[in-house]
């Protein structure tokens, strides 16, 4: 029962290690390839206390939520394991089914825990009350909010392990119920499992019917049982939801997860029945039987006043008291979108714009947004059920929002082919909208120094951020906290810069006639591009602007050296709070997560990076 205890202190040693390990050899193997001719501008940096030091500082709340989530559950498989092993009432159960008892019980006490937590993460409108309530809090809680679906993953994993534990110990318990009651142990189990349920008798043994064909006693007692039965429903929807949710399923057949997901609703149906068949039972105090005098003697069991038949009773069903909570506050969270979906929603301006992304400017009575904010969309001209989060585009300053949709899956392939056959001017079709909901993004003012980096359509929440900075300065004197900003933009093709290379010019011009064109350094980088590109670039080298953007800034050809982008960030601000934001993929977050924590300085007078990431 300890074996958990352990991978979870090896697991967060080798992850610690590995992640030092890792960020101390790059700089070790670029000084040994001649890469550099000097050692790092700052040596400890390099070295595995100090790295360690600088993961703590970017990760260290969200390792202590881990330790005290982990440990409730350690403690919690540790204490039932040990209560249903040791505890004197369920001494003639365990002479029945061994240990299997324990280690059945042990992990349903763990699965009512994260059962009760599971739909917490994905009440998003909780989330961003809490969100809000933390505004005067420090960035580390809040950052907590950021990483709901992982931990709702996290939370997700744990309950399939525990299930599966849970599952096996008791198909072993049906074998070993079968044999006591066909009698192939001894006479205690067999005078156990021979007790009937009579006026003056409970019975131990589910498996009532001595008359049923040995081979088929288990199964008659899986699917005549409640127990059995909603064990069957929630193992299987548990297996769909599971399986549904696999990155491949979720990117290629988004459809597929968005349905099965909601068999959670049977899961949960079933989870609070479940308990109701009390198919674990223990000894009752009356009448008062001893078993240490009387297991010995179980053919006078009744004859004699010492040893009375001993009284077994199911277990009080609690799974209901975890659950009922989080259950209450879905069901508010879903009527709050229900509401929300049936607010009138009024096209303002629909545009299509190169490499198939699709604009739509909204407009909806009463709705208030911050910068980096996103909404879920429905439209029930393609799905009554769908909804699909989009980050807004639009600044708080605007009278509208507006979002920016990629093709990329059957759903937005549909929106997009619905605007492109609408007659110009025309109203698009009926549009469910629930938020705006909190992400990293809107922290981004909070620091003194900011690192925007999109990829592809994940430029969409820096929009909304470089837009609002817009609005602000045509303000005489903008009151703002964040006095630098680095943009970067990594992109395949040349056409998906243009939708928002008009934005940049306002921007390089506003900036200019400020005389504040320090505040905003962008880089764009086209990472998918052939000979003919470079070839075109070199011809047209010596002109001001860029053949590709319109820009005054060059675009860079192939991926940033991020190394050299953080060592620039923390040469210019030697002093300052860095945040680090992405909207992009997984491995590009894991890049920067670490080069994070290789360019933070532990002492809190030099530079510290903080990274954030959008998560859907």
């Amino acid at each position: 029962m300890f074996e958990c205890v352990w991978v979870c202190v090896w697991g967060c040693y080798f992850l610690v290690g590995q992640m030092t390990r890792t960020q101390g050899e790059e700089e070790s193997v670029a000084f040994k390839r001649g890469k550099t001719s000097r050692l790092p501008r700052d040596f400890s940096a390099g070295l595995p206390s100090s790295n360690m030091a600088n993961w703590i500082i970017n990760n260290g709340v969200t390792c202590f939520t881990l330790v005290v989530w982990m440990g409730i559950n350690i403690f919690l498989f540790v204490w039932f394991y040990l209560f249903y092993d040791l505890g004197d009432q369920f001494f003639y159960t365990r002479h029945l089914l061994g240990s299997a008892l324990a280690w059945a019980r042990a992990p349903a006490a763990v699965l009512n825990f994260n059962c009760m937590l599971i739909l917490l993460p994905v009440c998003r409108n909780l989330l961003s009350l809490i969100r809000g309530s933390l505004v005067c809090c420090s960035r580390s809680l809040r950052k907590q909010l950021d990483k709901n679906i992982e931990f709702h993953k996290l939370v997700a994993y744990m309950i399939a392990f525990m299930t599966a534990v849970h599952v096996i110990a008791h198909l072993l318990n049906l074998e070993w119920y079968n044999n006591s009651r066909q009698g192939d142990y001894d006479a205690l189990s067999t005078a156990l499992s021979a007790l009937e349920d009579t006026d003056n008798t409970t019975y131990l043994n589910p498996i009532l019917k001595s008359s049923l064909d040995p081979q088929q006693a288990p199964t008659y007692l899986v699917f005549t049982s409640i127990a059995g039965i909603t064990g069957i429903i929630i193992t299987l929807a548990l297996i769909l939801i599971i399986t549904s949710s696999m990155e491949v399923i979720r990117r290629s057949y988004f459809e597929v997860f968005w349905y099965t997901h909601h068999f959670f609703i049977i899961f949960f149906a079933g989870l609070v029945i479940h308990g109701a068949g009390r198919i674990v039972r223990s000894q009752s105090n009356e009448p008062r039987h001893n078993f240490t005098i009387c297991k010995d003697r179980s053919a006078e069991w009744g004859r004699i006043p010492e040893c009375p038949v001993p009284q077994f009773a199911g277990g009080f069903p609690q799974t209901w008291m975890w659950v009922i909570a989080p259950m209450i506050l879905y069901l508010c969270e879903r009527l709050l979108r229900l509401v929300r979906y049936l607010q009138a929603v009024r096209f303002r301006k629909i545009v299509m714009h190169p490499s198939k992304v699709l604009e739509l400017q909204l407009v909806k009575s009463g709705f208030k947004m911050d910068v980096g904010q996103y909404v879920f969309l429905n439209c029930p001209a393609i799905s009554q059920l769908e909804w699909h989060p989009f980050t807004m585009t639009s600044a708080p300053e605007e009278d509208f929002f507006s979002v920016h949709i990629r093709s990329a899956g059957d759903w937005t392939e549909k929106l997009i082919s619905i605007m492109q056959q609408l007659p110009e001017g025309a109203q698009g079709p009926k549009m469910g909208v629930d938020g705006p909901f909190g992400t990293a993004s809107e922290d981004v003012f909070d620091y003194e120094v900011a690192m925007l980096v999109g990829a592809g359509i994940g430029v969409t929440p820096f929009a909304s951020i470089l837009k609002s900075i817009w609005y602000k300065f045509k303000e005489s004197n903008p009151i703002l906290r964040t006095r630098k900003i680095y943009f970067y933009w990594l992109c395949r093709e040349t056409s998906a810069f243009e939708w928002f290379a008009d934005l940049l010019q306002v921007q390089e011009r506003e900036m200019e006639e400020r005389g504040i064109g320090d505040f905003l350094t962008y880089k764009l980088f086209l990472t998918g591009w052939d000979q003919s590109h470079a070839n075109h670039a070199m011809v047209h080298f010596d002109q001001e602007t860029d053949v590709v953007t319109g820009l005054r800034q060059k675009t860079h050809y192939g991926r940033p050296n991020w190394d050299k982008e953080f060592e620039q960030v923390r040469t210019e601000n030697p002093s300052a709070v860095v945040g680090t934001f992405l909207c992009g993929p997984l491995a590009l977050a894991e890049v920067l997560s670490k080069k994070c924590v290789k360019y933070s300085d532990v002492d809190p007078r030099k530079t510290r990076f903080y990274f954030n990431k959008e998560n859907f």
